[in-house]
């Protein structure tokens, strides 16, 4: 097959499941949804690579929003930077043929920065830095800014730690089914 044509197919796949385990799972909370996500989007760059990775993690946040996950519009480019770090962090320790030490070094490694990355965009900038602004022009109301922070913390670590183990335990299962 087609590398170019391959990579559509597995991005367009993996963007599918991401928005049918949204949509499925909206109910049951941010440990369930973004746990789910994490996986998606390890998945997509341990076995789609990293521009599969890449695309997913951009385009999460976009559909959490449309689907109502995401809390606030202003929310949604904190959430693509947390999550290309997330994809981009784990593409470059563990690469595609990495050993097990790797691959778990990747997966914390990864969950920490996308989790003090969100920390530091949502809680320290937005709700911290800019709040009065936000509140004085009407963007924000006070009841986000004050929920957002509890949101944006550590389930965020909580989230990625879950989502990444389980890909750490599919992905090779995954690329043995892919002969890869």
């Amino acid at each position: 097959m087609n590398k170019k044509i391959r990579w559509i197919t597995e991005t367009a796949i993996m963007l599918a499941l991401l928005v049918t385990l949204q949509a499925l799972t909206k109910g049951f909370g941010q440990f369930v949804t973004g746990s789910c996500v994490n996986a998606v989007l390890a998945v997509s760059v341990l076995v789609g690579g990293l521009w599969s990775g890449v695309t997913v993690a951009l385009i999460s946040p976009v559909l959490a929003f449309l689907l109502g996950i995401a809390p606030q519009i202003l929310t949604v480019p904190a959430i693509m930077v947390g999550n290309a770090l997330f994809v981009v962090l784990l593409h470059v320790i563990a690469g595609k043929d990495a050993s097990v030490a790797k691959r778990v070094t990747a997966w914390l490694v990864a969950a920490v920065v996308k989790f003090a990355a969100l920390y530091a965009i949502v809680v320290l900038l937005i709700c911290g830095v800019l709040s009065e602004g936000l509140l004085a022009s009407g963007v924000m109301k006070a009841p986000m800014l004050t929920a957002l922070p509890a949101t944006f913390s550590w389930p965020q670590l909580v989230t990625a730690l879950i989502g990444g183990g389980i890909a750490m335990v599919i992905v090779p299962v995954i690329r043995k089914a892919l002969h890869r």
